[in-house]
């Protein structure tokens, strides 16, 4: 893959103890389907885990969260469930979704599991990254959800502009900008320019629906089971040349298979979701004023988010589009860090909020 990248904005130069007493305890959230990262204000990333939470399906607790509760799966009782309350970048299970922010935002103020501790006192101001195609309800239930896990006020931001502001975007400028940002469970397209979104596109497909195509090219050539983790080694072997050694069950017989998996096979695999977010980038386009788009063919399409790390997608984005594209300089930290700085300069960057 050809190296293009976007310069990420650095981070804010650490404030002195007296200037953070008041404001330390504020927390951004990028609640994602696959994981979830915690900003700290004045202190950075302090939290980055599975956003899978353990539940007692006979009462209903939650018994553990992030990465205990990933490491449980497939090794608990029968009443014990592991889940995952997000779905292509939505809330699916408000419960969980309660209790896992809960556990974030209590680990981010108490400093459990190694996490430096931002003190007691108030509760937290909690940011909270959305994606650009929630809808109202969904956009209320994100906040009582923030709010009953133990935030003191909450404020959302659209992932598109937290990941454009992370990338180091000049969001605020008279000219446009464009992001697409690629998580786990949606791609989020965003044109943006003085500090609002002027278009966007939000599609529910993104790195696990590329996973899962994956998976089910395995069945159905080979005859092969292969899990969510191998299937996502798989994807991001495409840098490679070499053959893919993937290891499974045979659906037949039961037993252990290989197979060598050449990368062409895994291009045609993850065609179909790489075709409908390259089909989502393209019709943005349909709602882009000629001012902006001018804007674009000068300064390209920036590319956030763990699906941004796919070998090809950027050169495939090229010639579909005739645009420039560029690969953030730390793809998968984007989104937090816009985040991070909305609570730096929280005043300063309050026209990004979207509620």
């Amino acid at each position: 893959m050809a190296q293009r990248t976007a310069s990420s904005s650095a981070p804010a130069s650490p404030a002195s103890p007296a200037s953070t007493a008041g404001r330390s305890r504020d927390i951004g959230i990028d609640l994602g389907t696959a994981n979830t990262l915690v900003y700290a204000r004045g202190r950075g990333v302090i939290l980055d885990e599975p956003s899978v939470v353990a539940i007692d399906s006979r009462s209903g607790k939650v018994l553990a969260v992030g990465t205990e509760a990933r490491e449980a799966v497939g090794r608990t009782p029968g009443s014990i469930t592991a889940t995952r309350p997000l779905k292509g970048g939505v809330i699916t299970d408000f419960e969980a979704t309660e209790g896992m922010l809960r556990h974030f935002i209590r680990a981010a103020r108490g400093g459990s599991r190694g996490v430096k501790a931002l003190g007691g006192g108030r509760s937290p101001r909690v940011v909270v990254c959305v994606p650009s195609g929630v809808t109202g309800v969904e956009r209320r239930a994100v906040l009582q959800t923030a709010s009953r896990a133990g935030a003191r006020s909450v404020r959302l931001i659209e992932e598109p502009m937290a990941a454009a502001i992370g990338a180091g975007l000049p969001v605020h400028e008279a000219r446009g900008s464009m992001v697409v940002d690629i998580g786990g469970g949606s791609t989020e397209i965003a044109l943006i320019s003085l500090g609002g979104i002027v278009a966007s596109r939000s599609v529910r497909i993104a790195g696990d629906a590329m996973d899962a195509a994956i998976a089910a090219y395995v069945d159905r050539q080979y005859a092969m089971e292969v899990g969510e983790r191998t299937a996502e080694d798989i994807k991001m072997s495409l840098g490679g040349d070499a053959p893919v050694q993937v290891r499974g069950r045979d659906k037949h017989t039961g037993m252990p298979k290989v197979v060598d998996l050449a990368r062409e096979e895994i291009l045609t695999a993850v065609d179909r979701p790489v075709r409908a977010v390259v089909d989502a980038v393209l019709g943005a386009f349909d709602d882009c004023p000629p001012e902006l788009y001018g804007d674009i063919m000068e300064r390209g399409i920036v590319l956030t988010g763990g699906g941004a790390l796919l070998d090809g997608l950027d050169d495939r984005l090229i010639r579909e589009t005739g645009m420039p594209v560029l690969v953030a300089e730390e793809p998968l930290g984007c989104v937090a860090q816009g985040t991070g700085r909305c609570l730096e300069e929280y005043d300063k960057l309050d026209t990004v909020f979207a509620a």
